[in-house]
Protein backbone atom coordinates (compact mmCIF):
# COMPACT_ATOMS: atom_id res chain seq x y z
CA UNK A 1 0.00 0.00 0.00
CA UNK A 2 1.28 3.55 -0.91
CA UNK A 3 0.35 6.10 1.62
CA UNK A 4 1.44 9.56 -0.12
CA UNK A 5 0.68 12.44 -1.44
CA UNK A 6 0.59 14.05 -4.60
CA UNK A 7 3.43 12.69 -5.69
CA UNK A 8 2.26 9.56 -5.14
CA UNK A 9 -1.05 10.45 -6.46
CA UNK A 10 0.00 11.62 -10.33
CA UNK A 11 -0.83 15.18 -9.48
CA UNK A 12 -1.72 16.84 -13.01
CA UNK A 13 -1.69 13.80 -15.03
CA UNK A 14 -4.07 10.44 -15.75
CA UNK A 15 -3.95 7.77 -12.71
CA UNK A 16 -2.26 5.72 -15.33
CA UNK A 17 0.25 7.70 -16.00
CA UNK A 18 1.56 7.79 -12.42
CA UNK A 19 4.65 5.55 -11.30
CA UNK A 20 2.06 4.29 -8.80
CA UNK A 21 0.14 2.51 -11.58
CA UNK A 22 3.34 1.88 -13.92
CA UNK A 23 4.27 0.02 -11.02
CA UNK A 24 1.83 -1.91 -10.60
CA UNK A 25 1.78 -2.46 -14.72
CA UNK A 26 5.41 -4.00 -14.44
CA UNK A 27 4.17 -6.35 -11.62
CA UNK A 28 1.10 -7.44 -13.40
CA UNK A 29 2.79 -11.15 -13.92
CA UNK A 30 3.60 -11.38 -10.30
CA UNK A 31 1.03 -11.53 -7.15
CA UNK A 32 1.49 -8.46 -6.06
CA UNK A 33 -1.41 -5.58 -5.69
CA UNK A 34 -0.52 -2.26 -5.17
CA UNK A 35 -3.09 0.07 -3.45
CA UNK A 36 -2.58 3.61 -3.89
CA UNK A 37 -3.74 5.22 -1.10
CA UNK A 38 -2.15 8.06 -1.88
CA UNK A 39 -4.01 11.65 -1.96
CA UNK A 40 -2.91 15.14 -3.15
CA UNK A 41 -2.83 17.46 -0.57
CA UNK A 42 -2.59 15.23 2.19
CA UNK A 43 -0.36 15.61 5.08
CA UNK A 44 0.59 12.95 8.44
CA UNK A 45 -2.38 14.19 10.11
CA UNK A 46 -5.00 13.16 7.09
CA UNK A 47 -2.65 10.26 6.94
CA UNK A 48 -2.67 9.04 10.47
CA UNK A 49 -6.37 9.51 10.61
CA UNK A 50 -7.14 7.41 7.69
CA UNK A 51 -4.63 5.47 8.37
CA UNK A 52 -6.60 2.45 10.54
CA UNK A 53 -9.84 2.14 7.93
CA UNK A 54 -7.08 1.83 5.25
CA UNK A 55 -5.22 -1.27 7.22
CA UNK A 56 -8.53 -2.73 8.18
CA UNK A 57 -10.04 -2.77 4.80
CA UNK A 58 -6.69 -3.87 2.72
CA UNK A 59 -5.01 -5.85 4.82
CA UNK A 60 -1.30 -4.83 3.52
CA UNK A 61 1.50 -6.65 3.88
CA UNK A 62 4.11 -3.56 3.02
CA UNK A 63 3.21 0.05 3.88
CA UNK A 64 5.29 2.45 1.91
CA UNK A 65 5.24 5.93 3.39
CA UNK A 66 5.97 8.75 1.63
CA UNK A 67 4.47 11.67 3.47
CA UNK A 68 5.54 15.11 5.09
CA UNK A 69 6.20 16.81 1.77
CA UNK A 70 2.95 18.75 2.42
CA UNK A 71 3.79 19.32 6.10
CA UNK A 72 6.79 20.97 5.19
CA UNK A 73 5.73 23.18 2.89
CA UNK A 74 3.01 24.42 5.13
CA UNK A 75 5.38 25.06 7.62
CA UNK A 76 4.10 22.62 10.30
CA UNK A 77 5.94 21.83 13.21
CA UNK A 78 8.20 19.11 12.14
CA UNK A 79 7.86 17.64 15.86
CA UNK A 80 4.24 17.71 14.78
CA UNK A 81 5.31 15.74 11.74
CA UNK A 82 7.28 13.73 13.83
CA UNK A 83 5.25 12.20 15.83
CA UNK A 84 2.84 11.64 13.36
CA UNK A 85 5.23 9.56 11.57
CA UNK A 86 5.68 7.55 14.22
CA UNK A 87 2.67 6.70 15.13
CA UNK A 88 1.90 5.68 11.33
CA UNK A 89 4.78 4.04 11.89
CA UNK A 90 3.70 1.90 15.08
CA UNK A 91 0.37 1.34 14.34
CA UNK A 92 1.35 -0.32 10.70
CA UNK A 93 4.08 -2.17 12.83
CA UNK A 94 1.28 -2.89 15.31
CA UNK A 95 -0.58 -4.51 12.48
CA UNK A 96 2.51 -6.45 11.51
CA UNK A 97 2.38 -4.31 8.34
CA UNK A 98 6.17 -3.87 6.81
CA UNK A 99 7.26 0.12 6.87
CA UNK A 100 8.89 1.40 3.74
CA UNK A 101 9.69 5.05 4.71
CA UNK A 102 10.80 7.36 1.48
CA UNK A 103 13.22 10.61 2.79
CA UNK A 104 11.40 13.42 2.11
CA UNK A 105 12.85 16.75 1.40
CA UNK A 106 11.85 20.66 0.96
CA UNK A 107 13.19 23.78 -0.37
CA UNK A 108 15.81 25.26 1.62
CA UNK A 109 13.84 28.58 0.94
CA UNK A 110 12.65 27.67 4.90
CA UNK A 111 16.03 28.13 6.23
CA UNK A 112 19.00 25.81 7.22
CA UNK A 113 17.51 24.97 11.09
CA UNK A 114 14.07 23.72 9.40
CA UNK A 115 15.09 22.14 6.54
CA UNK A 116 17.67 20.26 8.42
CA UNK A 117 15.11 19.02 11.34
CA UNK A 118 12.78 18.21 8.72
CA UNK A 119 15.23 15.77 6.80
CA UNK A 120 16.78 14.59 10.21
CA UNK A 121 13.48 13.37 11.39
CA UNK A 122 13.40 10.78 8.10
CA UNK A 123 16.96 9.37 9.10
CA UNK A 124 15.93 9.41 12.98
CA UNK A 125 12.70 7.57 12.79
CA UNK A 126 14.23 4.84 10.24
CA UNK A 127 17.07 4.06 12.92
CA UNK A 128 14.51 3.92 15.80
CA UNK A 129 12.04 1.88 13.90
CA UNK A 130 14.73 -0.14 12.12
CA UNK A 131 13.57 0.41 8.61
CA UNK A 132 14.25 0.90 5.63
CA UNK A 133 14.56 4.43 4.32
CA UNK A 134 14.41 4.97 0.80
CA UNK A 135 16.14 8.17 -0.62
CA UNK A 136 13.85 10.98 -2.56
CA UNK A 137 12.71 9.75 -5.63
CA UNK A 138 12.20 13.25 -7.03
CA UNK A 139 16.34 13.88 -6.18
CA UNK A 140 17.73 13.46 -10.11
CA UNK A 141 14.72 14.53 -11.49
CA UNK A 142 13.86 17.95 -9.63
CA UNK A 143 16.50 20.30 -11.13
CA UNK A 144 15.48 18.96 -14.91
CA UNK A 145 13.07 21.47 -15.52
CA UNK A 146 11.49 19.06 -18.67
CA UNK A 147 11.16 16.80 -15.79
CA UNK A 148 8.94 18.88 -13.67
CA UNK A 149 5.23 20.55 -14.44
CA UNK A 150 5.21 23.93 -14.63
CA UNK A 151 4.91 24.61 -10.51
CA UNK A 152 8.45 22.72 -9.81
CA UNK A 153 6.79 20.44 -7.10
CA UNK A 154 5.37 17.63 -9.40
CA UNK A 155 7.30 15.25 -12.02
CA UNK A 156 5.77 14.93 -15.44
CA UNK A 157 4.50 12.04 -17.52
CA UNK A 158 8.31 11.12 -18.68
CA UNK A 159 9.63 11.80 -14.97
CA UNK A 160 7.05 8.67 -13.74
CA UNK A 161 8.68 6.17 -15.87
CA UNK A 162 11.73 7.16 -13.97
CA UNK A 163 10.58 7.01 -10.92
CA UNK A 164 8.62 3.99 -11.69
CA UNK A 165 11.88 1.73 -12.81
CA UNK A 166 13.38 3.03 -9.78
CA UNK A 167 10.90 2.11 -7.36
CA UNK A 168 10.33 -1.01 -9.05
CA UNK A 169 14.32 -1.60 -8.33
CA UNK A 170 13.91 -0.67 -5.05
CA UNK A 171 11.14 -2.05 -3.77
CA UNK A 172 11.78 -5.39 -5.75
CA UNK A 173 14.74 -6.60 -2.93
CA UNK A 174 12.36 -5.50 -0.45
CA UNK A 175 8.88 -6.85 -1.12
CA UNK A 176 10.48 -10.15 -3.72
CA UNK A 177 12.61 -11.95 -1.42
Amino acid sequence: MILGDSLSAAYGLKQEQGWVSLLQDAWQDQEINIVNAAISGETTDGALARLPRLLEQHQPTHIYVELGGNDGLQGHPVNKMRDNLQKIIQLSQTSEVKVILQQMQIPTNYGKRYTQMFSNTYVDLATKHDLVLLPFFLENIALDKNLMQRDGIHPTAEAQIVIAKEMQKALREIILP
